[in-house]
């Protein structure tokens, strides 16, 4: 779980990079049932920023806990990337695509932490 806790860290980082917004952690440990632990949930400006932090989340984790993602869906058209580490699930979205899903409001259960912007 703490090496769980600190890939999250490491994939906000990830985001960070490359100027990721509106970073939301969604905490599924207590949801049984659950398909992971934690979603990590961004936007990017354009599909080239998604696919920069694609790209940045990839190399953070690599580098900086090991670990690589089992798959990663959606880079041909970079709308919304899904990234998935088991555990731990990522999705860089454009603003009109993660305003459609809303997927933070899919467990209303969860623990969700906002991540303010860097700018």
């Amino acid at each position: 779980m703490v090496k769980t806790k600190e890939l999250v860290d490491t994939i906000v980082k990830g985001i960070q990079e490359k100027k990721g917004q509106k970073i939301v952690v969604v905490d599924m440990t207590e949801m049984e049932g659950a398909i992971c632990q934690y979603f990590v949930i961004c936007q990017g400006n354009s599909p080239s920023q998604v696919d920069a932090i694609t790209d940045s989340i990839e190399e953070f984790a690599r580098v900086h806990s090991g670990e690589k993602p089992l798959r990663i869906v959606g880079r041909e058209r970079s709308l919304w990337v899904a990234m998935d580490y088991a555990d731990v699930i990522v999705h860089i979205f454009l603003p009109e695509m993660r305003d459609y899903y809303h997927l933070e409001n899919l467990w209303e259960d969860a623990k969700i932490t906002e991540i303010p912007d860097l700018d």
